[in-house]
């Protein structure tokens, strides 16, 4: 063989390679700085031509991950929860789909979970029936657990749980309260014991087991004040379905000691942004 003709031809397949690479690199450089301008639009709240870069970022970059979650979070920030409209609509299942994606690839995507259960929460706002409410709280509930196994630092995980759990039990136990003749006032237990014996049955459980994820959060972020405020709610939830009176009283001082925890947190708190702030009036 020729090897003048070997040469060539190998250096001519080294320059295709280099030439390919090079477009390669190109390609992304550009895919980049569509994420980066899709970026800018974001933050100063301008979704649609954010959703234009991420979108071409890509089709320039398939694999670009960054584009894809910013995309989906791009629509979810357009969707606006209990409002019923086609745009709307359209806003809240290109986030659900791209979400979706994301999590295809990286399952275990921490942001994305995050949204997807929040998405599912905030899509209660839209839901007049209990039933299909209730439903779409479980849902919700079923992705803060994923974030929780995938994020076991994520307080809110676990204090959303403890929200959900709440949620759910409100308006079944005022209800409840109701049709026993009972005021907001009155204390607890429920005063109809077959219909405090069936909702214990039902909720018993999983009122402590919210209890007990709101103080994993609590372990997590001991300043977590919100975590603090619905502990107080749910004792107090937990108390109309206790068996006695003197039980329902320990779980009202349980819940009192948290309300006071909470105003006391948040008291320190505003003092602590108060002594950070600049004075009004300071030396120029």
């Amino acid at each position: 063989m020729n090897r003048k003709w070997t040469y060539s031809v190998a250096a001519l397949a080294l320059a295709l390679a280099l030439l390919s690479t090079g477009c390669q690199f190109y390609t992304k450089l550009q895919a980049r700085d569509h994420l980066n301008k899709g970026v800018q639009a974001f933050r100063s709240a301008k979704y649609s031509a954010a959703i234009d870069n991420f979108k071409e970022a890509i089709r320039l970059d398939p694999s670009f991950s960054s584009a894809r979650l910013y995309l989906a979070v791009a629509y979810f920030q357009q969707w606006v929860p209990g409002t019923v409209s086609p745009d709307n609509d359209q806003y809240l299942q290109s986030a659900r789909d791209w979400f979706n994606d994301v999590l295809s690839r990286e399952p275990d995507n921490a942001i994305a979970l995050e949204y997807m259960a929040q998405l599912n929460y905030s899509e209660t706002q839209g839901i007049a029936d209990l039933d299909a409410k209730i439903k779409k709280l479980d849902e919700a509930n079923e992705w803060y657990e994923k974030l929780a196994s995938h994020d076991p630092k994520s307080k809110n995980a676990y204090y959303m749980m403890g929200v959900i759990t709440w949620t759910k039990c409100f308006s079944t136990l005022s209800v409840a309260r109701a049709r026993a003749m009972m005021r907001p006032e009155d204390p607890p237990p429920l005063k109809d014991k077959k219909a405090r014996e069936e909702l214990r049955g039902k909720y018993w459980d999983m009122i402590n087991v919210a209890i007990q994820n709101l103080n994993h959060s609590l372990e997590i972020d001991p300043k977590y004040d919100d975590a603090m405020a619905y502990l107080n709610l749910l004792y107090r939830e937990r108390a109309d379905l206790e068996g006695t009176a003197e039980e329902a009283k320990t779980d009202l001082s349980q819940a009192d000691s948290w309300m006071q925890k909470t105003l006391d947190m948040r008291k320190a708190k505003a003092g602590m942004t108060a002594t950070e702030a600049p004075a009004a009036g300071g030396s120029q």
